[in-house]
């Protein structure tokens, strides 16, 4: 939606117009009232997130009371990271300005209602960088809103609930994105009223996200029914969920005298919500009791019925139905319809399914019949599975399987048969059931001479206990392809005599059989077999003998890895390696994961084998990436790479796998035994591609001529860089952390947000710390991520109680960046371990966006913006060979206007959410629904109509409109009618919302035909024609 002149406000709240006559306007004033406009304007990091302080304090100082407030808390991380990958070098801890004035529950509109009438004070911002604290008051007949102090008279200090058009949440106006302190006011705090014909706005601030909610949702209430009579005000006994409460009570109530013992009642809500405790469902009804005056043992219906409300109502759920239900108390199917489609990103969405949905999760009988989803229902379905944050597609196998295998990531284990730590932890076989079970696709099996001529496995620190190798190969046989179908590589580390070699040589053929892989490479092959060509298949790695057949045993090189880097450090090493025997049947196993040792990038490059697999040690790789990040990108594009930790943690702690997944390091062998923040992410990375052990990597780092470096610190080129805004709303169900015994079950909890990626991607934002709340705290804290390779992203929700003597896990989950789902979700968080725990989420709002689609407010001129806008484009690297790149030079002025082009069509875009009055996060489809009121005479006549127009979308008045609208309409055509020609492949989507939306709000001069598919909802999606045809089909 459109506003008028910036930053002017309406006739009605005259008391700011032109200056305020309170004497408290003047920048000096002592009462601190105003706040003066801040020098260097709106120079901050727009993610520091600091809400403005109370009234006390001097106003000349309010810039440096924010900072300090800010500073008032130490930044803490879950995990220790160089300061120089932090994307904002200490945020400031958002600060909210109070919490809520009422610990009732808001479970409806008549709460909202009530909650107006008794007023509270919110903070109106002018464009002039002044902010003032006024009081305001909805009149108990509900026809006016009434701010104080002002001098003007009482009459004009108010603004009529007949002149809002509409309410905005969130800093989307004109006053919000050019006043100076916009950049220090929570975005989840600010709401706005658009008022009076020329759309005016009266921009406020509210002291928490809670509370801004509230006035959104009961202002919305009215306004959607402000040619309705208000009867909610006589009570909710008529709403279908008192309605179904009832019903409830009275199917329990046996006697049928409308009362029920406490201790029923306690397990009648125990059965509705599972998650409360029942020490707090007691304590309501002890409140409920009080306040009535009565004591007893006994709970009549209207006393269950609130309690159920008071306990059961999750009010960010509530202000999340009231928004999409066009201010109802309840969902129908058009509405759901709505709500996946434009927030959630379902496609293909029928009536049929969402009728389906709601008869899944409505609780009440009417409800299901009727197709209504009320809150209890809808709370249901977004902690469903349908609506948590993991992909449902990634949750089977998804990626191209038939690449060779150097091109993808593989989940490995290192040590597989230690649980415990690998200085004294005795091996043991479930080592190897918890590993396969995890979709684990390569293991370690250090093999030793064994009594009785039977080799065994053992922990050379620990002798005591070992397991002989014929159960390991028997165990690992019934258990390797359980998680997935694809390739098992047994890594060998061969300690035996030539001997024992024998035997376990004729046991794996014994036990394996035909799925031992043993065919000899093929010299004229380049790649090795793709995952798919070796389904069920076991691979040996190891050394091998020469091909010469007469050869029966030889001499290879040691490979005990811990022993070789514990000679490497003594004084005595003198740079050879220890020999070892090996017999020609246990050679004749291995055939593609020949074991060699690196020399160097060149010599690999000329001489190395593609079936060749080289091991580094921990070390080593990381001084390799470090010196060579080209390099060795390159040469896992075509050799396997293996990278074990340190022989010097001998507390089997982890490597940050991140850091050689960076390099293309495919096999990164990891302390499966050992939990923590590095095995978070390498167990978040391989949920990916339905767990199979398997992750393709980026194109980027598998293609022949692309380029990429390890260390890159900004934009990739040839990726489009994405900006991530995360919303942390709320948490259920928060644990004590383990261990804890300070404080009680009190919990102070905060979330801190990790981008695990390529350095430039790395970052760690946090929220403030709710005091005093582990069953539903509320965060609503919006952060924003720009990710570089999105495809090597990850991301890790960790919750933590803050403390002051140690900060205490209490849940995390981690996913990479292309498992996410947009929209509302819920996060299952895992304990420590890595365990799903049991009704214990976060609650968030996510949304993807190109980078111009996010980001700092600008001003709105769009020639101003892109002619200041560095842009930054894809370039050409020479490859030294003159006659090619000559050839590809010419490409790269083409290139050059397609990336103007592409970033002109996303400001224009940008703007046309602005002037809708919605973040850049919004889509298209929300843009033309949000407008839809406006468009729509009162007779129910479109003022537009959509027509298409060389096959694109055109929006064409149909009469005289306001200048604001034809100010939106001139937006809309240069982002989409003009630039979307030269921009087609990238706006198909956007195309598809906008056809969509028209249809939905009634934009089509379609006749009868429009509107029966209007009603059956069964478009089909616009496709481009070969034909050349003039117009699409409406």
């Amino acid at each position: 939606m459109a506003e008028g002149a910036a930053g002017r406000e309406g006739p009605a709240p005259a008391d700011a117009a032109g200056g305020e006559d309170d004497p408290r306007a003047g920048p000096d004033a002592a009462s601190g009232d105003g706040v003066a406009a801040a020098p260097g304007g709106r120079g901050r990091d727009r993610r520091s997130g600091v809400a403005l302080p109370g009234a006390a304090g001097p106003p000349a100082d309010s810039e440096a009371g924010l900072l300090e407030a800010a500073r008032a808390t130490p930044r803490r991380s879950s995990i220790i990271k160089d300061p120089s990958n932090q994307k904002c070098g200490g945020r400031k801890k958002t600060v909210s300005f109070s919490s809520m004035p009422s610990e009732k529950k808001i479970s409806s509109a008549s709460d909202c209602i009530s909650f107006m009438q008794a007023g509270c004070e919110l903070k109106k911002v002018r464009p002039n960088s002044r902010i003032y604290n006024r009081f305001f008051t909805l009149d108990t007949d509900l026809q006016a809103l009434r701010w104080e102090p002002s001098k003007k008279d009482l009459e004009k200090a108010k603004l009529d609930i007949s002149a809002i058009k509409e309410i905005r949440l969130g800093k989307n106006t004109e006053t919000f994105r050019n006043n100076g302190l916009a950049d220090q006011i929570c975005e989840d705090c600010a709401f706005s009223i658009v008022h009076g014909e020329n759309y005016e706005s009266l921009d406020l601030v509210a002291n928490s996200a809670d509370v801004a909610n509230i006035w959104v949702s009961g202002l919305r209430y009215l306004v959607s029914r402000s040619k309705q009579p208000l009867d909610f005000m006589e009570g909710n006994q008529s709403t279908p969920r008192f309605m179904w409460l009832k019903t409830v009570f009275e199917a329990a109530d046996v006697d049928g005298n409308g009362i029920m013992l406490e201790d029923t009642a306690v397990e009648l809500i125990k059965q509705l919500n599972p998650t409360l405790k029942e020490s707090k469902i007691r304590l309501k009804f002890k409140e409920i009791q009080k306040s009535k005056e009565k004591l007893t043992t006994r709970v009549t219906e209207e006393e269950f019925c609130e309690a159920f409300c008071e306990l059961c109502t999750r009010s960010e759920v509530y202000f999340l139905l009231v928004q999409i239900s066009k201010n109802k108390e309840y969902l129908d199917a058009n509405d759901l319809m709505l709500f996946l489609e434009a927030e959630q990103g379902v496609t293909h969405i029928t009536e049929d399914m969402c009728l389906d949905i709601i008869r899944r999760y409505e609780l009440s009988e009417e409800g299901r019949q009727k197709g209504f989803l009320a809150i209890d229902g809808f709370t249901q379905y977004l902690l469903s599975p349908e609506c948590e944050i993991f992909d449902p597609e990634q949750k089977k196998v998804a990626q191209d399987m038939t690449q060779p295998l150097s091109h993808y990531y593989i989940n490995a284990s290192h040590n597989t048969y230690l649980i415990e730590d690998q200085f004294r932890g005795p091996a043991d076989i479930n080592g190897y059931v918890r590993a396969l079970k995890m979709g684990c696709r390569s293991i370690e099996l250090d093999v030793s001479d064994g009594s009785d001529n039977e080799p065994i496995l053992c922990n050379r620190n620990n002798m005591t206990t070992h397991l002989s190798f014929l159960s390991v190969i028997e165990v690992i046989n019934k258990f390797a392809f359980v998680a997935s179908e694809y390739p098992l590589i047994l890594c060998l580390g061969n300690r035996c005599s030539l001997p024992q070699q024998k035997v376990m040589v004729q046991q794996m053929r014994k036990v394996f059989g035909n799925t031992l892989y043993t065919e000899a490479p093929l010299p004229s092959e380049s790649y090795l077999p793709s995952p798919e060509k070796l389904k069920r298949m076991i691979i040996v790695k190891g050394k091998k003998l020469p091909s010469d057949p007469d050869v029966l045993e030889g001499e290879v090189t040691d490979e005990d890895e811990e022993a070789e880097m514990s000679r490497r450090m003594s004084v005595d090493y003198n740079g050879e390696q220890k020999q070892v025997w090996l017999c020609r049947e246990l050679s004749d196993l291995v055939s593609i994961c020949q074991s060699v040792q690196y020399r160097d990038f060149e010599l690999s490059m000329k001489s190395q084998n593609y079936w060749e697999i080289c091991s580094f040690s921990e070390t080593e790789a990381s001084r390799i990436a470090n010196e060579y990040p080209e390099d060795f990108v390159n040469y896992n594009k075509k050799f396997l790479s293996r990278i074990y930790p340190s022989a010097m943690r001998i507390d089997s702690s982890n490597l940050n796998p991140q850091d050689f997944w960076n390099c293309g390091c495919q096999i990164v062998a990891m302390n499966f035994q050992t939990p923590g923040p590095m095995m978070d992410l390498h167990t978040g990375w391989f949920l990916q591609n339905g767990g199979c052990g398997y992750v393709l990597r980026p194109s980027i780092m598998r293609d022949e001529v692309s380029y990429f470096s390890a260390n890159t610190k900004g934009i990739v080129p040839g990726v489009s860089p994405l900006a991530l805004h995360i919303k942390i709303i709320s948490g259920q169900n928060f644990p004590k952390p383990k261990g804890a015994c300070a404080k009680g079950d009190v919990i102070d909890p905060y979330v801190c947000i990790e981008i695990h990626g390529i350095p430039a991607d790395c970052s760690e934002q946090r929220t403030k710390t709710v005091q005093q709340n582990s069953d539903n705290p509320i965060f609503d804290e919006t952060f924003e991520f720009q990710v570089n390779l999105p495809e090597l992203a990850m991301i890790r929700f960790v919750v933590l109680d803050d403390d002051y003597i140690g900060d205490e896990f209490i849940g995390q989950y981690t996913i990479p960046f292309e498992c996410l789902q947009p929209g509302y979700r819920h996060v299952p968080l895992r304990s420590f371990v890595g365990d799903i725990m049991e009704h214990v989420t976060l609650f968030v709002h996510i949304a993807i966006t190109n980078r111009s689609g996010g980001g700092k407010a600008q001003k709105r001129s769009l020639s101003v913006r892109m002619g200041k806008k560095i842009r930054e484009c894809t370039m050409l690297r020479n490859v030294g060979l003159k006659t090619i790149d000559d050839v590809f030079k010419t490409a790269l002025h083409p290139l050059r206007e397609a990336i103007d082009m592409r970033e002109n069509m996303q400001n224009a875009i940008v703007s046309v959410k602005e002037l809708c009055g919605l973040p850049p996060i919004a889509s298209l489809k929300q843009c033309l629904l949000t407008l839809s009121s406006r468009l729509i005479a009162s007779d129910n006549s479109p003022s537009v109509s959509l027509v298409m127009k060389d096959n694109f979308p055109y929006l064409e008045p149909l009469g005289a409109i306001p200048d604001v609208q034809k100010k939106m309409l001139a937006a809309y055509d240069l982002g989409q009618g003009d630039l979307l020609k030269n921009a087609k492949n990238e706006a198909i989507e956007n195309m598809k919302q906008i056809q969509l939306a028209c249809l939905s709000c009634g934009l089509s001069k379609a006749p009868s035909s429009g509107s029966e598919a209007k009603s059956k909802r069964s478009l089909e999606a616009i496709e481009e024609k070969e034909s050349g045809e003039e117009n699409g089909k409406l």
